[in-house]
């Protein structure tokens, strides 16, 4: 089982339009997280939550400790399951001064609200905003394979693989888990095709699974 820590809580709405969410009755408010992390969308989305905001910034501007990894990690798979369901996310990004173009490897998560470090934040995350759209990097498991595909640098990249140890990392590191943990061989190809993010001593699952198509599969 992930012992990766996310928020220890979030502010949470019925609808994502900010008018709608003044009307009596559409703020769930403060909702604990206690966990464990792969269930805490769902719990969300069954409680309501259309809109959800993160309390403090995801902080990836510097190597982190174990806890800080731990919890840097959970908040960014909250982020990444949430906008799987189309959640509307309001969170914080920090990266490494830098770590110039390292947004890209997340943009098809939900745009953060702000975005600070790399000189040049402000054009990149109007990049962002303008380049976003729901199934951007995302994998799917069909019957002995699975497959990632990856629009986030403009064409379609995929990666498809009917070993069981392929399927089996990704279940391993969906929310974060100790890179020697999984085979090397298969770490080194989700990194060599940007497919993880290694956070501290953690790897971590970049695309969200989804599990019905929002268009017809030929078009994504």
């Amino acid at each position: 089982m992930s012992t990766t820590l996310g928020p220890p809580a979030v502010l949470a709405w019925r609808d994502y339009d900010p008018a709608a969410c003044e009307l009596p009755g559409m703020y769930l408010g403060e909702i604990a997280l206690p966990g464990p992390p792969a269930g805490e969308s769902d719990r969300l989305w069954g409680l309501g939550a259309r809109r959800v905001r993160l309390p403090d910034p995801v902080d990836l501007s510097a190597e982190p400790d174990p806890g800080r990894a731990a919890s840097a990690v959970g908040a960014l798979s909250l982020v990444r399951d949430l906008t799987a369901r189309a959640v509307l996310v309001e969170w914080d990004l920090r990266l490494d001064p830098a770590d110039g173009d390292g947004w890209q490897v997340l943009s098809h998560l939900q745009p953060p609200r702000r975005l600070e470090g790399p000189a040049g934040a402000d054009e990149a995350l109007r990049s962002w905003r303008r380049g976003h759209y729901l199934c951007k990097c995302l994998w799917r498991k069909g019957p002995g394979f699975v497959q990632i595909r990856d629009r986030r640098w403009g064409e379609l990249r995929r990666f498809t693989a009917d070993e069981p140890e392929y399927a089996e990392a990704i279940e391993r590191l969906a929310h974060g888990a100790p890179a020697d943990s999984v085979p090397r061989t298969v770490l080194d190809d989700f990194r060599g095709e940007a497919l993880v993010l290694d956070v501290g001593p953690l790897a971590w699952w970049l695309p969200y699974r989804i599990s019905r198509w929002l268009q017809e599969s030929m078009t994504i």
